[in-house]
């Protein structure tokens, strides 16, 4: 399934480009952002290595992610979601929103968007987020998805010189299939 756009409330999912490597840079070359994700600020050639290999792995099939942009409704990007394919049924989910757009709900529109994409096209059984101890604003957004805290992962990456550990939340089908909306 290549390519595929996904619209959510607020914002639509749809493949990386070439064009998006400085819209990319702008969100993982940014301390604000990175500071809450697994991985440390990237340079231009880092952003534009990201967008060519997702590029290539979303045209790979079987595909084993769905690493999409978050577009405003002017089709920039402003954010990237990511379910990595984990196994039997099960993904892990990732997401980002550029921090001059934090607040308006788009990591939420887009987390929910991509799990629902997961569930009810990818018939994927179970999705999980870690997510730092530190980050409230992402634990909201997962406690908004109707997933549950299943444990805390020590030392689980390494980032800004230190080691950190993640919360792990996730979702099951049959939950997000009994949730309302």
């Amino acid at each position: 399934m290549y390519p595929i756009t996904i619209p959510g409330r607020v914002i639509t999912l749809r493949e990386l480009r070439p064009d998006d490597a400085a819209d990319a840079l702008a969100i993982i070359g940014d301390d604000r952002v990175t500071h809450w994700l697994s991985f440390d600020s990237r340079d231009h050639a880092a952003a534009v290595a990201m967008i060519e290999g997702a590029v290539t792995r979303a045209q790979l099939n079987p595909r084993t992610e769905y690493y999409l942009a978050v577009a405003d409704p002017e089709d920039r990007m402003i954010g990237f979601a990511r379910l990595g394919l984990t196994g039997h049924q099960a993904a892990k989910l990732g997401y980002a929103i550029h921090a001059d757009h934090w607040g308006h709900g788009y990591a939420t529109d887009a987390a929910r968007t991509i799990v629902n994409y997961g569930f009810r096209e990818l018939r994927l059984h179970r999705i999980t987020a870690a997510i730092g101890p530190d980050n409230a604003a992402s634990i909201a957004v997962a406690k908004r998805l109707g997933m549950q805290y299943e444990g805390r992962l020590r030392d689980h990456v390494y980032t800004n010189n230190a080691w950190r550990d993640s919360l792990l939340y996730s979702i099951l089908a049959p939950e997000w299939n009994a949730a309302p909306g």
